[in-house]
């Protein structure tokens, strides 16, 4: 077949379209911050530039963003946008919850960019009915933070995947929250607390919006040291689980330390994902 003149300009100036929604389709990967902790404390500004550099496409601040003032806030948020990341997410305190304090992690998110405000752990009292006042709190943050185009988010850690008197807390957050609350998953404290991620994962269908990507290893000696892709996570069965059926809108390495300086660690666990998710 052959093309006209025209038909031929027509299909050239669709081909940089067509390259640009096809690489827009591909699920994003940032830092959780607390990667990067000792280095974001001593030098805020250039320890972002440093994850943007490393290749990171966004990140998710942790509690202490919440203690820069507007003007910082917005300087960071411009910095972000100079740059060309975003601020998924943020990690926030449970007594960010509350209808006194909300508005604050509200405000600041919405300088920052984030979509989501995650409540970064909880402290409930002893029994269900604890975890279930937790999720009455997520469901009202969620109510309030919608007039805000805003969403709220549970982090877990071991504690909520660990068996207590015959139920796991995760369990009880999932069947008490609305299905706009997301549910975070930390695979690295859901592997040690004896939990499947991809169970988890395909048990909750449309709710894993984002995942902590964090390894884990049986050895006490390493735990969550090893680097991504070194502990006993079955990756590739997350990232299918994840973008089939779990809504996966981005991921989110995280690292509790390693024997490299933060930076190289995180750098390192970047290539190492790449190399995963494409197999």
């Amino acid at each position: 077949m052959t093309l006209s003149r025209r038909s031929f300009l027509a299909a050239s100036a669709m081909l940089p379209w067509a390259i640009s929604a096809r690489a827009s389709t591909a699920i994003p990967v940032g830092l959780e911050m607390y990667s990067v902790r000792d280095a974001l404390k001593q030098d805020p500004e250039g320890t972002v530039r440093a994850v943007a550099q490393a290749g990171y496409q966004g990140l998710e601040f942790y509690a202490p963003y919440l203690d820069w003032s507007e003007a910082q806030t917005r300087q960071m948020r411009k910095l972000l946008d100079d740059l060309g990341i975003r601020c998924f997410s943020t990690h926030n305190s449970s007594t960010y919850f509350s209808a006194d304090t909300l508005p604050k992690a509200r405000d600041r998110n919405l300088i920052l960019g984030s979509k989501y405000v995650v409540m970064a752990s909880s402290q409930p009292k002893p029994g269900p009915d604890g975890w279930k006042d937790v999720a009455e709190t997520l469901n009202s943050a969620a109510e309030t933070l919608a007039s805000s185009g805003l969403k709220t988010g549970y982090h877990n850690h071991e504690t909520e995947f660990t068996p207590v008197d015959g139920y796991r807390p995760i369990e009880i957050l999932a069947k008490n929250t609305k299905p706009s609350v997301m549910l975070q998953l930390d695979v690295g404290t859901c592997l040690k607390a004896g939990g499947n991620p991809v169970a988890w994962i395909r048990a909750n269908p449309g709710r894993i919006h984002s995942l902590h990507l964090k390894d884990w290893s049986a050895d006490p000696a390493k735990e969550y040291k090893v680097l991504f892709g070194e502990g006993a996570a079955d990756w590739k069965g997350i990232f299918a689980a994840a973008e089939s059926v779990g809504g996966v809108e981005y991921y989110l390495i995280e690292q509790e330390g390693s024997q490299y300086s933060e930076v190289e660690t995180v750098r390192r666990c970047l290539q190492a994902f790449r190399s995963v998710h494409k197999a």
